[in-house]
């Protein structure tokens, strides 16, 4: 899937920053959360854009790279993860086409449902997400 718009790493970070919300919703990220957010990255967002980090590196990966940092750090701020991310899907409206915004959204539910389905913290955060990618 091709875009039309020019992504940045900031948008690919702050990705990081909401599928983290997501998988810490209730308070702990399992393996299983992990592994499915590494093969949906592997398997949809690397097709988005051509868009490289400074190491010549895909950089939809640093969705992976900030998920990562945020969980070897401990930080299970769920809240201020996915109020970065609404932040800045507000300030860069024109990234959020439709088709990224279905690939949000698929990515979100496909963490949530990795471990014996969605819990109900989880269920909470993706009914947010998805009145806020639905906002016009």
């Amino acid at each position: 899937m091709k875009t039309k718009k020019q992504m940045t790493l900031k948008f690919y970070q702050n990705l990081g920053k909401l599928f983290y919300a997501i998988a810490a919703a209730d308070h702990k990220v399992l393996e299983a959360e992990i592994s499915k957010l590494k093969e949906v990255v592997k398997k949809e967002w690397l097709a988005i854009d051509d868009l490289q980090d400074q190491f010549g590196t895909d950089a939809a990966y640093q969705i992976e790279v900030v998920f990562d940092q945020l969980y070897s750090d401990g930080k299970l701020n769920v809240k201020t993860c996915y109020d970065d991310f609404v932040t800045y899907k507000n300030d860069q409206k024109h990234l959020f086409t439709k088709q990224v915004k279905q690939l949000i959204l698929k990515t979100a539910n496909a963490i949530a449902e990795s471990f014996s389905g969605k819990n109900k913290s989880e269920l909470i955060l993706l009914a947010k997400l998805n009145i806020e990618l639905n906002k016009e």
